[in-house]
C-alpha cells in the first residue's frame, strides 16, 4: 500500500471512528470490513440481515469479532431514527413514510451518520451514485456556505500526489460553483498532506482567449480569493502553464503558482472526467476516489466495478474526512 494510505492509517490509529457500509452482504464489502477491523484502524458497521451476513462471512472465512451489524428490520433504536428523519425532512415525510424509507439500507446508513451513531458512510458497490448521494443530500446536506457537493480524485504515482476536481458530480459548474470546488479541494488536499496550490484550468491562459467559458473561470478565481484570502489560487490557466515552470515563466510570469500547481480545478465535468482518465491510463497514475466533498458529514461513493482494495481505501479516506471534521 502506498505511503498515502500508510500515513492515513497512522492518523486513524486509536481514533475509534465508525464507518457504515449499507451493502453488508456484498463480498467485497465483507472482505474489506474484515481487513479494516483486523488492522484496528476503524470499526466497520455492516447493514443487512444479521444471519445472512454471518453465514456469508463464515463461507468467506471473515471474522466478525470487531464488526457491528445492524438490520433495519430489527433495529432497536429505529423509533429514534424515524423521529429524527421526520424532523429533518420538515414535513416532506410522515412517520409512516419515514419508517418505510428507512428500511432502505442507504437511507438507514445515512441516518446512522446523521444521528452520530457512525462517523461516515461508504456505499455504491451494488448501488448507483444517485442511490448513495440522494440520501446524503436530503439528510446530511451540504455545509453552510456550500451550495453543491463535488467529487475529486487524488492522483498518485510513487511520491507524486495531485488533486483533480470536479470529476464526478457537477456537469456545468458556474463561477461560484468553481470557487467552492477550489476551496473544498484545497481542504481535501491538506488531508493528504498536500499543501494546496490551486490552478483553475481552461483552454486559455490569463486572457490569451476571451469567451464566456474563460471569463467564467477568471471570475471563479476572484471569488475563491475573496472567500479564502490565504489560499494560493490562480487562473485561468492552460494545464501546461499551471504545471510546467518553463511554460509558466513565459505565459504567466507574475503568477504565484509558477508552474507548481498541485490542485487542478477543471471548468466542466466532461473536462475533469476526461482529464483524470487520461492521467490514469496514459500517465500511470492511481486514481483514488471519487471523494465527495462539501457535505456536513463524509459520505463516499464506490464504483459498482470496485475491488475489495477500493473499498478498503475509500473507507480509510472517509474516516480521514471524519477525523478532519
Amino acid at each position: 500500500m502506498s505511503d498515502l494510505f500508510e500515513g492515513l492509517k497512522a492518523k486513524l490509529s486509536g481514533q475509534n471512528l465508525r464507518i457504515v457500509f449499507p451493502e453488508g452482504l456484498d463480498e467485497r464489502i465483507l472482505a474489506a470490513a474484515g481487513r479494516l477491523a483486523a488492522d484496528g484502524v476503524l470499526t466497520p458497521i455492516l447493514v443487512g440481515n444479521i444471519e445472512q451476513i454471518q453465514a456469508k462471512a463464515n463461507d468467506m472465512d471473515v471474522s466478525l469479532d470487531a464488526i457491528e451489524i445492524y438490520d433495519p428490520a430489527n433495529f432497536l433504536m429505529m423509533d429514534e431514527l424515524v423521529a429524527a428523519f421526520v424532523e429533518r425532512r420538515k414535513g416532506k415525510a410522515t412517520e409512516e413514510q419515514a419508517r418505510q424509507i428507512l428500511l432502505d439500507e442507504n437511507y438507514f446508513g445515512t441516518m446512522l451518520v446523521y444521528a452520530n451513531k457512525a462517523d461516515g458512510l461508504v456505499s455504491g458497490a451494488a448501488h448507483s451514485t444517485a442511490d448513495t448521494v440522494r440520501p446524503a443530500l436530503q439528510i446530511i446536506k451540504t455545509k453552510e456556505g456550500v451550495r453543491k457537493t463535488s467529487g475529486v480524485f487524488i492522483m498518485v504515482r510513487e511520491d507524486e500526489k495531485y488533486v483533480f476536481a470536479d470529476c464526478a458530480i457537477n456537469i456545468a459548474p458556474d463561477s461560484q460553483d468553481l470557487a467552492e470546488i477550489a476551496i473544498e479541494s484545497a481542504k481535501t488536499a491538506r488531508m493528504f498532506d498536500v499543501e494546496p496550490r490551486v490552478a483553475m484550468l481552461s483552454f486559455s491562459t490569463k486572457g490569451s482567449a476571451v469567451s464566456p467559458e474563460t471569463e467564467k473561470v477568471s471570475k471563479a478565481v476572484e471569488e475563491a480569493k475573496l472567500r479564502d484570502p490565504l489560499l494560493i489560487v490562480d487562473g485561468e490557466f492552460q494545464f501546461d502553464a499551471a504545471f510546467v515552470p518553463s511554460v509558466a515563466a513565459k505565459k504567466a510570469p507574475d503568477s504565484p503558482l509558477q508552474g507548481d500547481a498541485n490542485v487542478f480545478v477543471f471548468p466542466s465535468l466532461e473536462a475533469g472526467n476526461i482529464g483524470y482518465k487520461i492521467a490514469q491510463r496514459l500517465g500511470g497514475f492511481e486514481a483514488v476516489g471519487p471523494i465527495l466533498q462539501g457535505l456536513n458529514r463524509p459520505v463516499n461513493d464506490l464504483s459498482r466495478g470496485c475491488s475489495e482494495e477500493d473499498v478498503y481505501k475509500l473507507a480509510l479516506i472517509t474516516a480521514g474526512q471524519a477525523l478532519v471534521k
